[in-house]
């Protein structure tokens, strides 16, 4: 059998109809496939790093599962940020970040979600947002922090919740760190509509407050591009904090004293 005849039998005749058909086909087996399987995708909790203590706090997420949170609280403090972490990292993780934080003055509360660290439960984009809401509700009705001294930081996967947050509640500010437009995208440039989940670049038009958002030139794995885009997508008033060398983790650590003047900067553009 000639190479000819034996591409036929293979593929058949070759038609730009068949190839349109084709790539339609293909668009759509990837973009269901990533539809049913998108939380496997996106959350790869670790073992948990660190046991529960008298100071690892507990809330019940809407769905009624338990999730686990820190508190730093700082008396001198005008500003609380609730910090939603990246993955395969949890509160033990963090902690040293925490505290960096707290020491540039400000509060800071954050959380794991469901399936990571010590808390209950399997991770998936809605129960995400329904553990942020969780950490939110416990910051404005438990300690009585009003909104506008509350300021959202999402890092890396944690830049979904954050966003969605902020598009829906009332905030002081939002910052993001190494933040994807949304989670397929982190993978591939071609949008997979309307498949696709933690949709943040759409989400920036609801967002109404001020923005900061720094990213590692360098970033390996969500690109620079990304954090360009989010900070195109933001209303003025917003900051910028494009960091030479860093990768996906190490915007903190290499920014130096660059990212406390970022962070101190933002704080005069809030309310």
């Amino acid at each position: 059998m000639n190479k000819k005849k034996l591409r036929q039998l293979l593929i058949g005749d070759f038609s730009w109809q068949r190839l349109v058909r084709s790539i339609i086909f293909v668009y759509v087996a990837i973009g269901f496939w990533g539809y049913f399987f998108s939380n496997s995708l996106i959350f790869q909790p670790q073992p948990a790093t660190y046991s529960d203590t008298s100071e690892i706090l507990k809330l019940k997420s809407a769905n009624g599962e338990l999730i686990s949170a820190v508190y730093l609280p700082n008396d001198e403090a005008k500003y609380t940020i609730l910090y939603s972490h990246g993955n395969a990292e949890d509160l033990g993780d963090i902690l040293p970040v925490l505290q960096e934080i707290q020491a540039m003055g400000f509060a800071v509360f954050s959380y794991d979600y469901q399936g990571y660290g010590t808390s209950g439960g399997q991770p998936t984009v809605a129960k995400s947002y329904q553990d942020i809401d969780a950490a939110y509700h416990y910051l404005t009705q438990t300690l009585g922090i009003s909104p506008n001294q509350i300021i959202i930081y999402g890092r890396s996967v944690g830049g979904g919740p954050s966003v969605d947050l902020a598009a829906r509640q009332p905030v002081a500010g939002l910052i993001l760190e190494s933040a994807f437009v949304s989670a397929f995208r982190a993978l591939t440039q071609v949008p997979l509509y309307p498949f696709d989940k933690f949709e943040n670049l759409a989400k920036m038009k609801q967002v109404n407050c001020p923005v900061l958002v720094m990213h590692g030139r360098e970033d390996e794995v969500v690109r620079f591009w990304h954090g360009q885009a989010l900070f195109a997508a933001a209303k003025e008033p917003k900051l910028s904090l494009w960091v030479e060398g860093a990768g996906h983790n190490e915007v903190m650590w290499v920014a130096g004293d660059r990212y406390s003047a970022a962070l101190r900067d933002f704080v005069e553009l809030l309310p």
